[in-house]
């Protein structure tokens, strides 16, 4: 389990209001905040990750991808991330990886790269425990440090409402939505666009 300071303090950073507006729907155990503990992924993730990621993308409209990668694909992609300074983090409880992070740039070329796109994927039966919360914090935070000056939320389905509150509670603010760009299971589906500044945002030139 992560101690609570820790965790109160880097949500502080990332989302720059006190931390208790963020945990309030955490559940409680034994007195206490009842938090994962949220860090780098590494290697020996790859493949609960990829798991994860599978079972968003064989049964849920937040990703757009609907074949699963193989965890080779993965680890290629995450090595990417890596390359860029950026963060790739994950959470887990009692050893177990329940879901995880990462933000790249927000189009491959280099007058993006102080512009992000984050993605976040949680295990099945974690929604509902704050968990996601705590980890988008954690990511804004890591990610304002790696010099990003603005976060993208791309979020595929407007009716995708958990990620879109998620976002929205961490300080995202809506800036558009694309109509009708997917096509998945079916049925047309939208692309929902959210942003927020770290930092100075654009208010000062990227070092």
């Amino acid at each position: 389990m992560a101690e609570m300071p820790g965790i109160l303090q880097r949500l502080r950073h990332a989302t720059g209001h006190p931390a208790s507006d963020t945990l309030k729907s955490l559940p409680l155990y034994n007195g206490s905040y009842a938090l994962p503990l949220i860090r780098p992924s590494r290697d020996e993730d790859m493949a609960t990750i990829t798991a994860i990621y599978s079972h968003h993308v064989l049964t849920g409209t937040g990703t757009f991808e609907t074949a699963p990668p193989s965890a080779t694909e993965m680890a290629g992609r995450r090595a990417d991330v890596l390359a860029k300074g950026l963060p790739y983090l994950v959470i887990e409880e009692d050893g177990r990886v329940q879901g995880f992070a990462y933000c790249n740039w927000f189009k491959p070329r280099p007058a993006y790269r102080f512009s992000a796109e984050d993605s976040i994927y949680m295990a099945q039966g974690t929604q509902g425990q704050g968990w996601g919360k705590a980890l988008l914090a954690e990511l804004c935070g890591r990610a304002e440090r790696a010099g990003v000056r603005t976060l993208l939320a791309v979020i595929g389905d407007s009716a995708n409402a958990g990620s879109i509150g998620v976002h929205r509670a961490l300080g995202f603010d809506h800036v558009g939505v694309l109509k009708s760009c997917g096509w998945k299971f079916d049925r047309w589906l939208d692309v929902v666009m959210m942003e927020k500044p770290l930092g100075a945002g654009d208010s000062t030139a990227p070092q």
